[in-house]
């Protein structure tokens, strides 16, 4: 007899004689034997984790910090603009403008575009914003050229439509 069909034949003997086992067991509870709960899965613990020297620090050495945060690119640890922007349509970026609404005035369409703080400006084909420049005005969007200052970009422009009715599209 193979060591596998010795194995599975003990199993079987076992299995049967724990089967006749249940059968030949009173029905009366007071007789029987309490049955124990199956024991929970013991999990390891993880062990804790090391606890750097009293004295040590950080030293980046011209690396990026990997604990700060890449979401506040450009600012201080407040929150606040490490960089003063320029005053009026020249300091809106693309991602900050809103259309509020477009007017048709001796010939040229005219966009009123509104930045974070609600100011609402007025801008023309050709004026510069903070990353771009307005390229056309249109009866239902605005056009902007705007510089993708990425490194690993191809492109180093891209065309964004702003629509008078909400939403943008880019191309």
């Amino acid at each position: 007899m193979t060591r596998t069909a010795f194995i599975v034949v003990a199993s079987l003997l076992v299995a049967s004689a724990n089967a006749a086992a249940q059968t030949a067991a009173p029905n009366n509870k007071k007789d029987a034997p309490p049955v124990a709960a199956p024991a929970a899965p013991v999990v390891p613990k993880a062990p804790p984790a090391p606890t750097p020297p009293p004295n040590f620090q950080y030293e980046p050495e011209g690396r990026r910090d990997p604990f700060l945060s890449l979401f506040k690119r450009g600012t201080d640890a407040l929150g606040q603009q490490t960089t003063k922007r320029a005053e009026g349509v020249a300091g809106l970026m693309t991602g900050e403008l809103v259309v509020r609404g477009i007017i048709q005035t001796r010939g040229s369409w005219v966009a009123m575009v509104a930045g974070p703080d609600g100011k609402v400006f007025s801008v023309r084909a050709g004026d510069r914003i903070g990353d771009g420049v307005i390229r056309t005005v249109t009866a239902q969007a605005v056009v902007i050229l705007q510089v993708v200052n990425d490194p690993l970009s191809l492109e180093k422009q891209r065309e964004v439509r702003k629509l008078l009715r909400g939403g943008e599209e880019v191309k």
